[in-house]
């Protein structure tokens, strides 16, 4: 089988939310959580990635670092992204310090990835302007990678100013933690490119990543060399498909319906929205099939794009935290082998 050729990396994706009308304690989610990511590393799960937002009611997780040192504190052998640090949001300097502790907490299991962000309401709430988003990002990438590859950095750019700033302690990683970049237009494939590792992303990728190869020759690197990470957005694993899809729609279908509501204010429609279950099932967004099934998916994924590490996103808003974890177990046992 194609997809049985190249070796895949598992992973997790978290958001950390709460809805009003699931609502548990905030403290029982993180608790449920992190116990359920310390758990998936002993059954094979190779890494976890956490996303960032603010403001928002259900209480997606704000504070990815934070989580990333939480978790290098319970684990041993899996990797801590991030999908994705809204990078512009940040002092560089301070998000290299913290990627750096990370990675010595972790035992050099730190990734960063970044995004860009677009929700306006959180670039006014942090008194940051939404339309410098994307040149804070390039400037910040910069002092990010120079930072943690030992150099004392002097830097004016239009957005930060840094005079002889020098980590100590660098990270363990060498030369430095891989850096990833997210997004949807061809200005990620660009920063990706130029000042990232590798692209990370969801969902069909096969425009952007033909764009990020044209990138990288733009910039003059061996395209051969491209690295990508991503998956479907959605893709459970169960033995009753049938009766997982309709237990956990509600939840995924409120999940797409905020991220179709966010988009659409900031004018790009990535999501569709989702009025009732049919339209849901339609839309094909949301996968529950068997192991077998699985296996035929991904390999067909994996082999229109070359994604090195595999995630989806995985316990929906509201959904127990904790009933998720036969559908990882029969990933990790039935699916994940033919990929090693």
């Amino acid at each position: 089988m194609a997809g049985a050729k190249r070796k895949i990396s598992f992973g997790l994706w978290y958001d950390f939310r709460n809805p009003a009308q699931w609502r548990r304690t905030d403290k029982e989610v993180y608790d449920a959580t992190v116990d359920q990511i310390a758990w998936a590393e002993t059954i094979g799960y190779d890494d976890v990635w956490l996303t960032e937002h603010h403001f928002v009611d259900d209480g997606h997780a704000p504070s990815p670092l934070i989580l990333a040192g939480a978790i290098a504190m319970r684990t041993k052998k899996i990797r801590i992204g991030t999908s994705v640090l809204l990078l512009p949001l940040y002092d560089p300097v301070r998000v290299a310090e913290d990627g750096a502790t990370i990675d010595l907490l972790s035992g050099g299991r730190f990734e960063l990835g970044i995004g860009v962000g677009y929700r306006t309401e959180e670039f006014q709430g942090l008194g940051i302007a939404h339309s410098a988003r994307g040149a804070r990002a390039n400037e910040g990438l910069a002092i990010i990678r120079r930072l943690w590859e030992g150099e004392t950095v002097t830097f004016r750019g239009k957005h930060f100013t840094i005079e002889g700033a020098r980590l100590a302690p660098l990270p363990l990683q060498k030369p430095r933690p891989p850096i990833w970049v997210g997004g949807f237009a061809k200005a990620s494939a660009r920063r990706a490119a130029r000042l990232g590792d590798g692209y990370i992303g969801t969902g069909d990728m096969s425009g952007i990543y033909r764009m990020y190869l044209d990138e990288l020759r733009a910039a003059g690197k061996d395209p051969a060399q491209a690295r990508v990470a991503g998956g479907f957005f959605w893709l459970v694993v169960a033995n009753d498909p049938e009766k997982t899809w309709y237990e956990m729609a509600p939840h995924v279908q409120f999940q797409i319906n905020v991220y179709a509501e966010w988009t659409r204010k900031a004018g790009q429609e990535l999501f569709p929205s989702m009025p009732n279950l049919e339209a849901l099932k339609a839309s094909g967004i949301f996968q529950v099939m068997t192991p077998e099934a699985a296996v035929k998916a991904i390999s067909a994924y994996t082999a229109s794009v070359p994604v090195e590490r595999f995630y989806c996103w995985t316990v929906p808003p509201g959904y127990p935290v904790r009933k998720m974890d036969e559908h990882l177990e029969l990933m990790a046992t039935k699916v994940m082998p033919h990929f090693k």
